[in-house]
């Protein structure tokens, strides 16, 4: 059986699967279509895939974003994907066998990783909806995650919002934006996360 890790895969099936999930969970979901793969590509260009580590991907979904980080290059023995839904996380165990597809939650990651809580990842790709926390809540969850990186991995986020979902923390970290990825629906951007002390909001790119 062929599996996207070959660059297969059927689009219009797993449109069908997505918005199916959509409609029963839109909160959680929060996207209404599967990410592009400009989008993807452009989320990958500027993850800190780079540094010699494991790669955590959180709300892989059906495996857009994991198929576009094998793609460029990275191991599938280097990357956990972290999926909320058990149907969408046996899907993602099928068709990237190598990779390490937990079904848990990205929200409690000591709980979800168990004996792996403890590790350091070069890079975290976020695709979780997070509209309905707080301020408050979504820095201290990038606290968390923050704390789980390596010395110069960053966190990079899919948003269709204008503004960064989770502002700046001082002395903890700094974001930035990359350009608007116009091929996708709706039109997005890729949000990245850095350890930067400054805590500055780097500018946006149209």
């Amino acid at each position: 059986m062929n599996t996207p890790e070959s660059g297969t895969g059927s689009s219009a099936a797993d449109w069908a699967r997505f918005l199916a999930s959509w409609a029963r969970h839109p909160i959680k979901m929060g996207a209404v279509a599967p990410s592009s793969r400009s989008y993807c590509e452009m989320m990958v260009r500027h993850a800190t895939t780079e540094l010699d580590g494991p790669i955590l991907e959180l709300g892989p979904g059906l495996g857009v974003v994991t198929r576009t980080l094998l793609e460029s290059g990275v191991a599938p023995e280097r990357i956990t994907a972290i999926e909320y839904d058990p149907k969408f996380a046996r899907m993602l165990g099928q068709r990237f066998p190598r990779v390490n597809v937990i079904q848990g939650d990205g929200f409690d990651l000591d709980k979800t990783l168990g004996a792996r809580r403890g590790e350091k990842f070069g890079a975290i790709l976020f695709a979780i909806p997070i509209a309905n926390l707080t301020r408050a809540e979504r820095q201290a969850l990038f606290q968390d995650y923050f704390s789980r990186l390596l010395p110069g991995g960053n966190l990079t986020q899919l948003s269709y919002l204008l503004t960064p979902p989770v502002e700046a923390l001082p002395g903890a970290f700094s974001v930035s934006a990359s350009p608007r990825v116009w091929r996708n629906i709706p039109p997005a951007r890729v949000w990245i996360y850095s350890q930067d002390h400054a805590g500055q909001t780097g500018a946006v790119e149209s």
